[in-house]
């Protein structure tokens, strides 16, 4: 089985990637498509200059090992994916073969945690646009992170079953310190998830924005709220 898990960034998808992974049975890739969107797009990210030198900027060969040999002869490919590095023109032909999932959290807390590592967030960075347009284009099942935090182990097992896969408790706990799996920009984006061992407990109230951010999420919202109508509840 191939499972694409999309969402935008500070999304809770590095834990799922991690949460996967250490089921044992699965390999993971860290958001296969950033360094051939950074080079076809040329946006200015943090270790920009890193992350193309050492990663595969070639999106066709990108697609091709996503859909060659899973790593290590494994039965399932974990496939950590962002919807805003699909520039248009990369393929997607392979998404056709995976279980499609949209992770998804409320735009307020991406804004503050996205906001806290890079300056000058734009809606196009955060994904929730192109997240709802790629659900309309191929479908798939949506989880929403904060269900997820309030009790894994029963939303992992409801997603472990809408997707056919058997869930294992192994999935809540992983080892302290990242996943060799890592793209190089996790020394970066990665420190809090590196620190832990499991999924975080409940979030508390939503965060209080202003300005340009509080406006940002705002726009956000309604692309939130339309996925989030379709969510696996609880």
């Amino acid at each position: 089985m191939r499972i694409a898990m999309w969402s935008g960034p500070r999304n809770l998808s590095t834990a799922m990637m991690y949460s996967f992974g250490a089921r044992g049975d699965c390999a993971v890739w860290d958001e296969p498509f950033y360094a051939a969107y950074l080079k076809a797009t040329g946006i200015d990210h943090p270790m920009a200059g890193r992350i193309v030198a050492a990663h595969e900027t070639d999106p066709e060969k990108v697609a091709a090992r996503i859909s060659g040999s899973i790593p290590g002869k494994k039965p399932h490919f974990y496939l950590k994916v962002m919807p805003h590095h699909m520039v248009d023109g990369f393929p997607m032909d392979w998404a056709a073969d995976c279980v499609n999932v949209h992770l998804i959290r409320h735009p307020a807390r991406v804004v503050a945690s996205y906001g806290a590592k890079r300056e000058a967030v734009t809606l196009d960075d955060l994904g929730f646009r192109q997240q709802a347009e790629l659900y309309d284009r191929i479908g798939g099942i949506v989880i929403d992170s904060a269900d997820i935090r309030d009790d894994p182990g029963a939303m992992l097992g409801k997603l472990c079953e809408a997707i056919g896969l058997s869930y294992s408790a192994a999935m809540l706990r992983w080892p302290e310190g990242g996943h060799p799996d890592d793209g190089i920009w996790a020394e970066h984006w990665y420190g809090a998830v590196h620190r832990s061992t499991g999924f975080a407990g409940p979030e508390g109230p939503l965060p209080e924005l202003a300005g340009d951010y509080a406006a940002l999420a705002e726009a956000a919202l309604p692309y939130f709220d339309r996925l989030s109508a379709l969510r696996l509840r609880p």
